[in-house]
């Protein structure tokens, strides 16, 4: 079991906004702030999700958790709330942790699928980043962005181009920020998490008839396949990772991209470019795979 290596109090006084933080990974990162003394909001678009782990986060940790219902699609939503959160106090950092991503070959897409990711990804993320910036900047305020990226930006994403295009759009505006924002106090930076297994993600990533289909043909079916180190990540480290880079005391670290995926990147790209061996009625199963998890997600939400 993986451990925190920081003190309890080390990230008092911090007040975090973590959006997708109801569940995977930005639910991790929730935990991991308030453990450590931080205040943390929390935006996703199923209100009744983020309430119920609002409130399991506030029992374990005795920090606060703020939930909010806000669709980051919709930019006069995202204005509109960030500026509730700012009329209660200033934000000290920033976590763009939602996003979207499924795999399809690029000439099945359409408009609206394309567009399904990069309004969560990039334009998501980008409204977010200034309606946070632009108080900050404003107010006189220091703050920290942490966007959640992919390996991706270095490599390309075969099979899931709008999402490889959205996050390297989000690496640039990182890279971008540190310097147009840095004069501010303000600093920006990314973590590209290799296989870091979700229920969300992975079931798009990686549905069950994708899953039958690589391990008839002998690949690893746990998602370890060209990962140096043997094995997926463990929740824990990219929170450690997280807090390292969002806590008091690291005010020098800005405009970085730090890959976490234990190697696996720098040995295969990291990328689903073994998928070019499916034929038709291979994506055509795989698609009914994705669409099933999408109207279970539907249904989750109108419950």
């Amino acid at each position: 079991m993986v451990m925190t290596v920081f003190r309890d109090d080390a990230m008092k006084g911090e007040r975090i906004l973590v959006t997708g933080g109801g569940t995977g990974l930005g639910r991790s990162m929730a935990e991991a702030f308030m453990r450590l003394g931080a205040d943390v909001i929390i935006w996703g678009r199923r209100g009744g999700v983020l309430e119920e782990a609002a409130a399991e986060m506030r029992e374990a940790s005795g920090s606060t958790c703020t939930a909010m219902s806000v669709d980051i699609r919709n930019a006069g939503a995202i204005d509109e709330a960030m500026q509730d959160i700012f009329d209660r106090g200033t934000l000290t950092g920033l976590v763009n942790n939602a996003a979207g991503n499924f795999v399809s070959p690029t000439e099945r897409l359409s408009p609206n699928a394309f567009n399904a990711i990069a309004s969560i990804v990039a334009h998501g993320t980008f409204n977010t980043t200034v309606a946070a910036g632009r108080r900050w900047i404003e107010g006189g305020h220091k703050g920290s962005i942490l966007s959640i990226v992919t390996t991706w930006v270095w490599s390309g994403g075969p099979f899931t181009v709008p999402s490889a295009m959205s996050k390297a759009g989000v690496a640039a505006m990182t890279k971008s920020l540190a310097v147009e924002w840095g004069p501010k106090g303000i600093r920006a930076n990314a973590i590209a998490p290799g296989p870091f297994p979700t229920k969300g993600a992975w079931d798009r990533l990686m549905p069950e008839p994708l899953m039958r289909k690589i391990g008839a043909e002998g690949e690893n079916r746990d998602g370890t396949a060209g990962i140096p180190m043997g094995r997926v990540g463990d929740h824990a480290e990219l929170t450690n990772l997280a807090s390292f880079m969002m806590m008091p005391g690291c005010e020098y670290l800005t405009g970085e991209v730090i890959a976490l995926d234990g190697g696996q990147w720098l040995n295969t790209a990291g990328t689903f470019s073994n998928l070019s061996a499916l034929d038709d009625a291979d994506w055509d199963m795989i698609s009914a795979g994705i669409k099933a998890t999408n109207a279970e997600d539907r249904k989750a939400r109108t419950t």
